[in-house]
């Protein structure tokens, strides 16, 4: 089965960070566009971060510019997303997944095609 596995969730205080990894063993990750999503408990998924598949384009949802930042390692076949100034509101399973081309467009859910299982963020006091 083609799917990356994300790591690196865990509990953090409001305003730290995390940085989060997502690899895959199996098949390449380095010809396409990844995101990032996160669902937070009682609402939908949502997209984060996007990176091209070059690596030369990045997309953020508003909630999070200034904020996250995601690359990416050819070397290493994996995508990371740091993150900053972590709120409460960042609280949520966090997924990566496979981007169906080199660019990205959104975060329309049909534009991705292999889903990571998650890594749990917690962020409380």
């Amino acid at each position: 089965q083609l799917q990356p596995v994300e790591s690196g969730g865990g509990l953090v205080q409001p305003g730290g960070s995390l940085r989060l990894s997502c690899a895959a063993s199996r098949f390449t990750l380095n010809l396409n566009a990844m995101g990032w999503f996160r669902q937070a408990p009682g609402k939908e998924r949502e997209g984060v971060a996007c990176i091209t598949s070059s690596g030369s384009d990045t997309t953020y949802a508003d909630s999070v510019k200034g904020r996250f930042t995601i690359s990416r390692d050819y070397a290493k076949n994996a995508v990371y997303l740091q993150m900053n100034g972590l709120e409460p509101e960042d609280t949520g399973v966090y997924y990566c997944a496979v981007g169906n081309g080199h660019y990205c467009s959104g975060f329309s859910f049909g534009d991705y095609d292999h889903w990571g299982p998650g890594t749990q963020v917690t962020v409380s006091s």
